[in-house]
């Protein structure tokens, strides 16, 4: 049975000490660590919102230097985390500077329950609203209502409908199929002055030839056998209103013709009727062919594709979107979760390594599939590579941890420099902008080999 206690990590070295606190705690989630590559590695794995650590840990357990360094690494691998140190009677001025390192707070030894129970518990207010700050802050800031967008190809396609919807000239959305190409089809409609009219979608895809002129243009009564009454086609029923027509791109050539002289003179004739009726809609069209192409292959009409082109979108595939997969895999997981009532926390990191090693064919409505089912098979709290069932040879887990990039970073920046100035530490120091002292600190922290090293 999952458990749903907010989560504590307590970071000691004296074992007595650990079941105390464990007792003390017992409302929460414990995990606990007696080192700082402990403590690292339990934060990675259970992700917990307070840390309540000693500065005294080994192997400097008399000093702070390695209780600082936690502290630090801690706070470089999850920011948001609220850490609270425990330092020794009178100990003030290491506590003031574990608070300047970003502690949240810090408590004195001897250890008292209560007081330490209501500051524990005044750090898992603050995060909480602190998340919830974030969550609303991202929510506000949303360019479009239910578009994700963090990457720069999907946020300049935002900044396009953004400027293009109160205007009256006809859209182009381009993209492969699953990119999401009729969400902005209404996210068009819903930033116009037309957002209080209807919004009628067909897919020219999906009806027969037979029918589409019909399902477009409407007909009369005895038109053709089978229609007993007259019926306002989609045209009609947008009037005042957003036309979107999917799939244009499948249009066959003789309606292309009509939809032309439709979109010319912005009046209409039903199946079977005399009478020219004016229309006042606005159209949005969207495909996943080449256009170009096909009228390359006189498949489609180049002066259809003048007047439907007044501003083209180009939608990037999944794939092209870099890190915005994942936002959109944990927005999506999040919605689904919930929809679902399960407890899931979140995605693992060979489930991250493999959604970014995927090439997603199927695009955004694929990942939602694919999370939906993953859902269903997860048995832990964390879905994983294999709930995926991703056919992919994704590479062991990246370094998706903050503090392991930076130090990657770092380590290759500091191996061309020095390599540059020949393992002149002075030099490499300048070509890095930095002092020596931060040279040879970056030296001993990434753990590179410096021979014949050279001061000036």
């Amino acid at each position: 049975m999952a458990d749903d206690r907010p989560g504590l990590l307590i970071v000691e070295d004296d074992l007595g000490l650990q079941k105390q606190l464990k007792w003390c705690f017992d409302e929460y989630q414990v995990c606990v660590a007696a080192s700082r590559t402990e403590a690292l590695a339990q934060l990675r794995r259970f992700e917990p919102a307070v840390v309540l650590q000693d500065l005294g840990l080994p192997p400097d357990a008399a000093g702070v230097s390695e209780g600082l360094r936690t502290l630090q690494e801690i706070l470089r691998a999850a920011p948001q985390v609220k850490v609270i140190v425990v330092t020794g009677n009178g100990d003030q001025n290491n506590a003031v500077k574990a608070v300047g390192l970003g502690a949240a707070d810090f408590y004195q030894k001897p250890v008292e329950p209560q007081i330490l129970k209501l500051i524990v518990a005044r750090a898992f207010r603050l995060h909480t609203l602190e998340e919830q700050n974030r969550e609303l802050q991202v929510r506000s800031s949303s360019p479009l209502a239910g578009v994700i967008a963090t990457d720069e190809a999907m946020l300049k396609v935002c900044r396009m409908v953004e400027k293009v919807a109160p205007t009256d000239v006809s859209v182009l959305i381009l993209g492969e199929s699953g990119t999401g190409k009729e969400l902005l089809a209404h996210a068009i409609h819903d930033l116009s002055t037309r957002k209080a009219g209807a919004f009628v979608a067909i897919n020219c895809a999906a009806i027969p030839e037979q029918l589409l002129e019909s399902e477009l243009f409407g007909h009369e009564k005895g038109a053709f056998t089978g229609a007993v009454k007259q019926t306002l086609g989609k045209v009609e029923m947008a009037e005042g209103g957003t036309l979107f027509l999917d799939e244009i791109g499948d249009m066959p050539a003789p309606l292309q013709a009509k939809l032309l002289r439709f979109l010319q003179d912005r009046v209409i004739e039903r199946l079977g009727g005399r009478q020219p009726i004016p229309v006042n809609v606005r159209v949005v069209c969207a495909t996943n062919q080449d256009l170009q192409a096909l009228i390359g292959e006189q498949r489609f009409r180049q002066d259809l594709y003048y007047r439907i082109s007044g501003v083209t979108i180009n939608v990037p595939a999944l794939r092209q979107r870099g890190s915005g997969v994942i936002v959109l895999a944990q927005a999506i997981l999040q919605r689904v979760a919930a929809e679902s009532a399960t407890k899931l926390r979140g995605l693992s990191d060979d489930a991250l390594a493999a959604l970014q090693a995927y090439a997603w064919p199927g695009n955004v409505r694929e990942l939602e599939n694919k999370l939906r089912a993953a859902v269903i098979m997860a048995e832990g709290q964390l879905i994983h590579a294999g709930d995926l069932a991703l056919e992919t040879n994704a590479p062991a887990p990246a370094l998706l941890n903050l503090a392991e990039v930076r130090l990657q970073a770092e380590r290759q920046a500091l191996i061309q420099a020095l390599a540059l100035a020949r393992n002149n530490v002075s030099r490499a120091a300048e070509l890095l902008g930095v002092s020596r002292p931060t040279i040879y600190d970056l030296i001993e922290r990434c753990g590179v080999r410096v021979t014949n090293a050279g001061e000036s």
